[in-house]
């Protein structure tokens, strides 16, 4: 375990051990609002300190998986709504210096109107993108409703395998966390070629019309 996730690791020790089950909901309201606290490290450790190690049986996983998916759609809600009242209004009007045009606000309107149901449910499965759907979501001002739904749906079954997980390796949960963290290398750089192709098309497109 790096560095960095065993300053991590102390946090999540000593908020555990003040507020017990509420540390669940504080911790993944911060992991959902765009702010990389890493759920593999949150949920686990609750199935170890808060059930575990307190001699719980595993059915208490259901109440860490409820409190988990509870904070991760607080953490959502707080991030749809800083797109939708101050990331909107700034990629409307300085959009274009960042290569997004009202055509593609419009694109992006649409493709969450189609598909945000489904966005919102399974990106609380993959890893790094679950941090970060809700701001563009809120941008594209999806449904709310639907959104806030679709968030809990999917973030109750990652916060339970987690929670799951952690409970069976007990001390041993950093297994978990290093089985998982060779996923996020592929689904960063998926990430980082859709940024490159959408850069690449759009100067293409503006040469293309300078030169017309």
């Amino acid at each position: 375990m790096g560095q960095i996730e065993a300053q991590i690791l102390h946090y999540i020790e000593v908020i555990y051990n003040t507020i017990g089950w509420y540390g669940v909901v504080l911790l993944m309201a911060i992991e959902s609002a765009c702010i990389p606290l890493p759920s593999e490290v949150i949920m686990p450790l609750s199935g170890w300190m808060l059930i575990q190690a307190k001699r719980l049986s595993i059915w208490w996983t259901l109440l860490a998986a409820f409190y988990g998916a509870l904070g991760c759609t607080i953490g959502s809600v707080v991030a749809y709504w800083v797109g939708a009242l101050g990331g909107r209004p700034l990629v409307e009007r300085y959009g274009r210096f960042f290569l997004v045009s009202h055509h593609d606000l419009a694109v992006a309107d649409r493709w969450f109107a189609k598909y945000g149901d489904w966005a919102a449910f399974l990106s609380r499965l993959l890893p790094v993108v679950r941090t970060f759907v809700s701001f563009p979501a809120g941008i594209a001002r999806m449904n709310f409703p639907k959104f806030v739904i679709y968030s809990f749906l999917g973030s109750f079954p990652w916060c339970l395998a987690l929670a799951i997980g952690g409970f069976y390796l007990g001390s041993n949960w950093e297994s978990l966390r290093s089985a998982m963290r060779p996923f996020d290398i592929p689904i960063i750089l998926v990430f980082v070629i859709l940024v490159g192709i959408y850069i690449y098309r759009h100067l293409r497109k503006a040469r293309e019309m300078v030169a017309d």
